[in-house]
């Protein structure tokens, strides 16, 4: 079976069991011999930013020479970055040997449980940890799929938890209110084990407090134990110690600070140099990554309130000039909500990519209620915006990661829109 078979029969499995608990990746672990218990870890989950903390931290320890592994979700432009080792993809053999490995641990449990099978997450984050034990990693940095207490990967026991932000997504899967989100999020949170709390509403703090306290979770909390700053650069202050990086939008600052702080825990011996380098060199896909800097263009996967809100008023502070906007969402997003985000000066053009759950036109105008400039063809609009631009404007591509995919691929001369999470 060649690789791009692999993946299609891994994204056509269910997505979802009748029954939403961890009995059935508990179960595949189990006959893999439990390698989520054979590596470190640290668990991340957040409404947005937590793959880029999931980035930073695990660029942090790479830094120290240890071997890492890294989880995170949805890829961007290929299959493999879902699972890295040492900030490198997986190459195609890993994974045709963890797909091995997963599928024959299912025939073994369907000889006595012949209904058993996963959904396409629990498949996934059972090669993530067969591969990282297999590979020897010394720590593995783990991104949630969805919420916390019910998501796949929830089955570890981390060297630390971190919970980024908490705003309103997934609410029919999650919510919804905030405090469903919040309740669902702190699953993460574990028995002795310190938790780092970022940017997260006042309203709901308490309850993440005081679910931290029932476990005995030691708490880092942003601007309490660890402060940031962005003037000319940004600044992480933690015991009074200053770290120094280049400027970035607010919301990677505060990504940035809490990979630190959760870093900072394993009292690694590493210089403020290295690590201010190593943060500083690193790229995140599809979270704000500039693609042209004259005239600038922006690709960007925010797909909720919370991170286009940040995104346009970080684009808007560094404009010039025009801004445009290439956006493709998906249908089950609150679009109106979206789109009320952006000034009617910021010339919106939609688009959609092959794949099922991404807004049509009339997907669109129907929650707008009036007409729009729709381009179906995400290359050709992309194209037609870029060629508008002049040097002072900004292009700015988002929505979802899965138009980031197609966007950053079409743009590097691939053509893999056929291949989507």
């Amino acid at each position: 079976m060649n690789v791009r078979a692999i993946i299609d029969f891994i994204e056509h499995l269910p997505r979802i069991h009748q029954k939403n608990d961890l009995t059935y990746i508990r179960r595949i672990l189990r006959e893999l011999n439990e390698p989520q218990d054979k590596v470190k870890t640290f668990h991340i989950t957040g409404t947005n930013g937590k793959g880029s903390t999931a980035y930073y931290l695990s660029r942090l320890l790479q830094k120290t020479g240890q071997s890492i592994g890294l989880f995170v979700s949805p890829y961007v432009e290929m299959f493999n970055e879902r699972i890295q080792i040492n900030g490198q993809p997986i190459s195609d053999e890993l994974l045709i040997s963890a797909y091995r490995a997963v599928k024959n641990a299912i025939r073994n449990i369907q000889k006595k449980y012949p209904e058993f099978n996963l959904v396409t997450f629990e498949f996934e984050t059972a090669m993530a940890f067969w591969i990282f034990a297999k590979q020897n990693c010394d720590y593995a940095v783990i991104e949630v799929g969805i919420g916390g207490e019910h998501d796949k990967t929830n089955v570890i026991v981390p060297q630390a938890s971190i919970i980024t932000t908490i705003g309103l997504d997934h609410e029919k899967i999650i919510g919804p209110t905030m405090f469903d989100i919040a309740h669902e999020k702190s699953g993460v949170i574990k028995k002795n084990r310190p938790v780092v709390l970022g940017n997260v509403p006042a309203k709901v703090l308490p309850l993440l407090m005081e679910k931290a306290r029932k476990k005995n979770a030691p708490v880092l909390l942003l601007d309490r134990d660890f402060q940031v700053e962005c003037n000319d650069d940004i600044v992480v202050t933690i015991n009074k110690r200053l770290f120094h990086f280049k400027l970035r939008p607010q919301a990677e600052a505060y990504d940035i600070a809490l990979a630190l702080i959760t870093f900072a825990t394993l009292k690694f011996d590493i210089s403020v140099s290295d690590i201010e380098e190593t943060i500083n060199n690193t790229i995140i896909p599809a979270r704000y990554q500039i693609v042209q800097k004259k005239p600038l263009i922006m690709v960007d996967g925010a797909h909720n309130i919370q991170a286009v809100h940040e995104l346009i008023s970080y684009v808007r502070k560094i404009s010039q000039g025009r801004i445009y906007i290439l956006l493709g969402i998906m249908k089950d997003k609150d679009i109106a909500k979206v789109v009320k985000l952006f000034d009617p000066k910021e010339k919106i053009t939609f688009t959609r990519i092959s794949y099922p759950r991404a807004a049509t036109k009339s997907d669109i105008e129907e929650d707008l209620n009036c007409h729009i400039n729709f381009i179906d063809d995400y290359r050709l609009a992309y194209d037609i915006l870029k060629n508008k631009l002049t040097q002072d404007d900004i292009l700015v591509v988002t929505g979802s990661f899965y138009l980031a995919g197609a966007i950053l691929n079409y743009i590097h001369g691939d053509r893999h829109e056929d291949e989507f999470k």
